[in-house]
C-alpha cells in the first residue's frame, strides 16, 4: 500500500506499482471501440502508461496535452492514458482536445488499477485510479516508475522523458 496526497489529506493506493526490472502485468482496458485492449496488442513497442484518476480534471487534461505532443518525437513507443472515465467520456475528450497521438483506454471492467496497485482505497476519491506513470519496454519489462506523490500535480516529466534515453 502506498500513501499520496491530495488537497494535503492522505491517500492510500491499494497497493505498489511493479518493480522496475519486472515483467509488467498484463492488462485488459476498453479502447474507445469498447474492444479489450492488452499488453500483448503493443508487443514490440515501448509503452507509456500515463496513469490518471479521470480526463475530466484540469490536472489529467493537461498531463494528457503533454504527452500527446511528446508522443509524435518518440521512435517505436505508444503513449496509453489510461483512467477510470468511461471510453465514450475519453474519446470526446480526445476528439475536443484534438488529441491523436496517445490512445486513451479504460480501466472501467477490468482489474489493472487492482494489478498495477494504483487503485485509490479511501476517501471520496476511492476507485480512481492514482497518477502515476509506468514505462514497459519492447520485451514488457518495466524499465521506470512513478508515483505521483500529490494527486493534484503532474508527473516528473523530465525523468519520464530520460528514462526513455
Amino acid at each position: 500500500m502506498a500513501t499520496i496526497t491530495f488537497q494535503a489529506n492522505p491517500v492510500q493506493t491499494c497497493g505498489e506499482l511493479p518493480i522496475v526490472g519486472s515483467v509488467a502485468p498484463n492488462f485488459s482496458l476498453a479502447n474507445s471501440e469498447l474492444k479489450d485492449v492488452t499488453l500483448a496488442n503493443y508487443s514490440g513497442k515501448r509503452k507509456i502508461l500515463n496513469i490518471v484518476p479521470s480526463l475530466d480534471t484540469p490536472t489529467c487534461a493537461a498531463s494528457a496535452r503533454k504527452f500527446n505532443q511528446k508522443a509524435t518525437h518518440l521512435e517505436n513507443t505508444v503513449v496509453l492514458v489510461i483512467s477510470a472515465d468511461l471510453p465514450f467520456a475519453q474519446c470526446r475528450f480526445c476528439e475536443i482536445e484534438g488529441l491523436s497521438d496517445v490512445q486513451a483506454l479504460s480501466t472501467f471492467r477490468s482489474t489493472f488499477a487492482n494489478d498495477y496497485g494504483v487503485q485509490i482505497t479511501d476517501s471520496a476519491l476511492a476507485g480512481l485510479t492514482a497518477r502515476a506513470i509506468v514505462i514497459i519496454d519492447e520485451k514488457d519489462h518495466v524499465i521506470y516508475t512513478q508515483l505521483v506523490p500529490e494527486l493534484a500535480h503532474e508527473p516528473d516529466y523530465e525523468a519520464v522523458f530520460a528514462a526513455l534515453k
